[in-house]
């Protein structure tokens, strides 16, 4: 098995090591499977994303060990079949943020300051620009979106997608279609700049508080 870098945190590289011993030594964890394992990768996820609604740090902080330890186990399942380690899964994405942040990462012609986008709006919009590039092979507006994503979110990048491609969608808001109500709901969001899927989560969390 490869050894993990010189220069990664303990903490890390005795999580690696315990999982590498689970595999060997746990019969459970022994049998698992990248696709046994994907119920709990979403389990973990939605509990992930339940701490960050409550505030609470503690709680946070145990959710993100519990869903990067999904990430430890099926890098491990990887390894061993020598798809893919650890390693491999860090450096994709370290090159990955390099290579779409060039605002931060870009060598400045010489005596010349970096140039960097004035807000937030313009990095997300260079984001969008060097992804859509590295997706030139894409057939469809939803290539790359994942279908099983909660479907408010799923409607958001959709429409997004869509705007960006010069198709920009236009649902009618007093459609008899309940879904074509859902999708103006999810525009009218976007518009506001608010994401839908977390303002309903609040909404929900704040009328249910109490009871």
């Amino acid at each position: 098995m490869p050894e993990t870098g010189p220069g990664a945190p303990p903490a890390l590289e005795e999580l690696l090591e315990v999982m590498r011993r689970l595999r060997a030594e746990c019969p459970w964890k022994a049998e698992q499977t990248h696709r046994s394992l994907a119920r709990y990768l979403l389990e973990e996820t939605h509990e992930t994303l339940e701490a960050i609604d409550t505030g609470d740090a503690a709680h946070l902080r145990e959710e993100l060990g519990d869903l990067l330890l999904q990430v430890y186990f099926h890098a491990v399942i990887a390894e061993e079949s020598g798809a893919f380690d650890l390693d491999d899964v860090a450096r994709g994405i370290t090159d990955k943020m390099v290579r779409r942040n060039p605002h931060v990462f870009a060598p400045a012609e010489p005596g010349a300051d970096r140039e960097r986008p004035g807000d937030a709006a313009a990095v997300n919009e260079a984001w969008e620009a060097i992804k859509a590039e590295e997706k030139s092979a894409r057939t469809s507006v939803l290539d790359g979106i994942a279908p099983t994503l909660p479907a408010l979110l799923y409607a958001d990048k959709a429409l997004d997608r869509l705007a960006r491609a010069g198709r920009p969608l236009t649902p009618d808001p007093a459609s008899p279609d309940l879904g074509e109500r859902l999708l103006a709901l999810v525009a009218e969001a976007r518009a506001a700049g608010i994401d839908p899927e977390q303002a309903l989560r609040d909404t929900v969390r704040e009328h249910t508080r109490g009871h």
